[in-house]
């Protein structure tokens, strides 16, 4: 164990922000330095492949690399120990080691290697990780070395093709490549696309009542004509369109069934740094790019009023649905103490949902304190950042609570010959359950309706006094001309979706990709 400290040690992490963080938590028997990123790459010139010679890999060294080496180096002198910290996936990985090796290469080396992995920049993460050292794992080393040296290879041989072929043309690339097939073959489809025209008839209906009190008005959609169920095509041109309200107008109709049900609707699952991407662009209209940005500064950590700078959140780059016991049993508690015992879920809910290609080495994205609430970061966390991190409180707070509970009415309207059926429906929330939290303003400061959905009590009401045979006569058929639209053009949360579908990308790749093709 590296901790607690029994000589100085010198850590390297990622970022000059992280690194200050770190050193608050650990102390002077630690100095924590930032490597900046990659402290080298392939060089960028023909032949830093070599598949003839066993894929030798030529590499070139940056040069503000070389000023944070030599901080390195100096502040080996005197320690005992280098604990290399960088992030928890192949990248960081890959940075771990390409700084040992050029440490041995300069001779700079004469002490105790050892590999550190956190998921969050809390003091008890830090600690923790501190005292389960390991050695570089050289299959994740292995795994980037052969990805890097694929994406050189084909972006090498195939870009220079490109720019011969498509003047202006950027580049070619492993990854890039068949994001952009994806985006040329929807927009294929938009320029072959021919629009239909078709007719819709929603019909207002009032039950005839016995007295001289106001009937029951409901509007209805048909759904049966002439004993065959319709499609959007079905009716296809004004004239049949006119012929249909006629003969609605001509009908006796009766209320022909009468069902209720109950709709439990489980919450959504925590966010994975795709998801995470695609709930941004759709609710904040951030870009994949800029949501990446905000989400490291909270992983980073933030100065905290009366307290050390901490992480916010977890490692923002994961395709893992889990969360640990023990985070899940404090966001169950906190549930129970905010909205009662019943809207937690009975047992810890567990995500088994498996993206194509995950390697589900990371936690789900979730705050590193449940009980931080978004409302007491209001003046701390800039807009973009209490946005985001709002998003992700409520997402997490919500996968761990009881389905919301919706009754739902469907009411079948049909001539007496059965020939012609129209179709009405309302629904009535019974329990709100993980929707209470989107509606919790006390926490966040604002409501959000989940999915947009609404309960259309009014209608409910209505439609529930409706009974079989119940006598009802048309007094409004609204006809509406439409045309079919084609497929819209992906937005950056659509395609980082497809992305996903199709196994295309790594939670790493998805936002720099997106940049790729925009500037492409």
């Amino acid at each position: 164990p590296l901790y607690p400290p029994l000589a100085k040690s010198v850590v390297v992490v990622e970022s000059v922000t992280k690194a200050k963080v770190i050193q608050q938590y650990l102390g002077d028997m630690y100095e924590v330095l930032p490597s900046y990123g990659h402290v080298r790459d392939l060089a960028r010139r023909s032949r830093s492949v070599r598949p003839e010679d066993d894929f030798s890999m030529v590499w070139e060294v940056p040069n503000g690399a070389w000023t944070c080496l030599k901080s390195i180096k100096v502040a080996l002198k005197g320690a005992e120990n280098l604990i290399l910290a960088s992030d928890p996936d192949r990248e960081g990985e890959a940075i771990a080691w390409h700084i040992k090796e050029m440490l041995e290469q300069n001779l700079a080396c004469h002490v105790t290697v050892a590999r550190v992995v956190f998921h969050e920049i809390t003091e008890d993460a830090i600690k923790n990780a501190l005292m389960s050292p390991r050695y570089i794992d050289m299959d994740l080393v292995n795994a980037y070395l052969a990805r890097r040296s694929l994406d050189y290879l084909i972006g090498f041989a195939i870009s220079p093709l490109l720019w011969r072929k498509l003047p202006g043309c950027q580049s070619a690339g492993r990854v890039q490549s068949a994001a952009l097939s994806v985006v040329c073959d929807r927009e294929t489809e938009i320029e072959k696309f021919s629009p239909q025209e078709y007719w819709t008839a929603d019909t207002e209906f009032e039950t005839q009542c016995s007295d001289s009190s106001k009937g029951i008005c409901l509007t209805s959609w048909i759904k049966h004509l002439n004993s065959k169920k319709l499609d959007q095509l079905s009716i296809s041109s004004q004239e049949e369109a006119r012929a249909l309200e006629k003969r609605i107008y001509s009908c006796q109709f009766e209320v022909r069934g009468v069902h209720r049900s109950k709709i439990h609707k489980n919450p959504p699952m925590p966010y994975i740094t795709s998801s995470l991407q695609q709930d941004a662009a759709n609710k904040l209209h951030f870009g994949a790019g800029h949501t990446m940005k905000v989400a490291q500064k909270l992983y980073e950590g933030i100065n905290l009023s009366s307290e050390q700078a901490t992480g916010l959140i977890t490692y923002l780059r994961t395709d893992g649905f889990h969360i640990s016991h023990g985070a899940a049993e404090d966001i169950r508690s906190l549930v129970k103490q905010r909205y009662g015992e019943q809207y937690a879920s009975e047992d810890i809910r567990k995500y088994l949902k498996k993206v194509k290609n995950a390697q589900e080495a990371h936690e789900a994205i979730r705050p590193t304190s449940i009980r931080r609430l978004p409302s007491s970061l209001i003046g701390v966390l800039d807009e973009d950042s209490l946005k985001l991190y709002t998003l992700i409180w409520r997402r997490t707070m919500a996968c761990q609570m009881e389905a919301s509970r919706t009754e739902l009415i469907q009411v079948g309207i049909g001539n007496p010959e059965g020939d012609m059926i129209f179709h009405s429906s309302a629904s009535r929330l019974d329990f709100k359950g993980y929707q209470a939290v989107y509606e919790d303003t006390e926490a966040s400061g604002s409501s959000e309706n989940p999915e947009g959905e609404t309960a259309h009590q009014d209608n409910f009401e209505a439609l529930s006094k409706l009974e079989m045979k119940d006598l009802v006569s048309p007094v409004n058929v609204n006809l509406e001309q439409h045309f079919t639209k084609p497929l819209s053009r992906y937005s950056e949360g659509a395609l980082i979706k497809k992305m996903e579908e199709l196994g295309i990308g790594r939670p790493s790749t998805y936002a720099s990709i997106m940049r790729v093709l925009q500037v492409a």
